[in-house]
């Protein structure tokens, strides 16, 4: 896993994103297929939160040891071993229960997602080149993968907003 291809091929990702955002309008941006469905700029928001929040806060949280690392000897689940064999989530629609804690709110510009873009992306730069100092057996568990280094939950970035490519897609109509 070579991290500065991760933060180019995140890069190209992040771009896509900034390009596509710039053609849609806010009422587009805010635009729900259903009441069970998110909205484009939901989804925009997903990407920026779980990234600053929950996959580059494990990152943090494997640099610093602690509680939050898992056991010694955890292992990745079966699911967590095929997507960093193929370098990539499968390709199918996941659905979680919508939640106040899960759920992400309409945006309320598209400043606040072209900025949180560009910010995630400066951290994703910021951040590679200390990824070798971790200790690799500094691991935290993914709810789906398992345990995962600080190097894996870095790829997980990139791996997610590439995977949320198809719900853009499929949201554009």
């Amino acid at each position: 896993m070579n991290t500065k291809e991760i933060v180019t091929k995140f890069e190209d990702v992040t771009n896509h994103y900034l390009h596509e955002l710039e053609g849609f309008t806010m009422e587009q941006l805010l635009q729900k297929p259903s009441e069970e469905e998110w909205s484009i700029g939901q989804m925009y928001l997903h990407l920026i939160q779980s990234a600053r929040y929950f996959h580059l806060g494990n990152v943090e949280k494997c640099r610093q040891g602690g509680p939050a690392v898992t056991e010694a000897g955890a292992q990745k689940s079966e699911i967590g071993q095929t997507i960093f064999a193929q370098g990539s989530f499968l390709p199918v629609r996941v659905k979680v229960p919508a939640s106040p804690e899960y759920t992400p709110a309409q945006p309320e510009s598209k400043e606040q997602l072209r900025d949180g873009l560009i910010s995630v992306l400066a951290q994703m730069k910021e951040l590679e080149p200390t990824l070798d100092e971790i200790p690799v057996h500094h691991t935290v568990a993914h709810p789906a993968f398992g345990s995962l280094t600080a190097k894996e939950w870095f790829a997980v970035v990139e791996m997610h907003y590439r995977h949320h490519l198809l719900q853009l897609n499929r949201l554009k109509g």
